[in-house]
């Protein structure tokens, strides 16, 4: 299995309306090596302060008030450029072509394989920033 190398660990936040989701790939992300934090709105993560300082960002595409792509809309906006992938139960093709437009680095439909996740936080995280 794929294992964080970078020198400093990199922190990833997951922000998913559905606890076992976020419970899951918060495990999975502590269990290689990064730091990760969960949300289960939009709102709570830019409420958190957490934004400054993460590597990357896990989405879902539809949440209750703000969804991701909106939220990918107000981080790109305010030129907060953290690298996003985004997760969704539908493979809805204009989220998809709109997310990936827009600088998403990947589009992954639940379930999808831990492999899968961890390949797109391995571009994300190498990312210049």
């Amino acid at each position: 299995m794929w294992k964080a190398d970078v020198a400093e660990i990199p922190k990833i936040a997951v922000v998913d309306d559905d606890e076992s989701v976020r419970d899951a790939l918060r495990s999975l992300l502590k269990s290689v090596g990064f730091k990760a934090e969960a949300f289960a709105s939009a709102a709570e993560l830019l409420n958190s302060g957490q934004l400054l300082g993460l590597a990357c960002l896990i989405l879902d595409v539809r949440m209750p008030g703000m969804s991701g792509i909106e939220l990918q809309d107000r981080l790109t906006a305010s030129h907060d450029g953290v690298p996003i992938i985004f997760i969704s139960a539908h493979a809805d093709e204009e989220a998809r072509a709109r997310a990936l437009a827009s600088g998403a680095i990947a589009f992954l439909v639940k379930p999808f394989s831990d492999e899968a996740l961890l390949d797109a936080i391995e571009v994300a995280v190498r990312l210049p920033r």
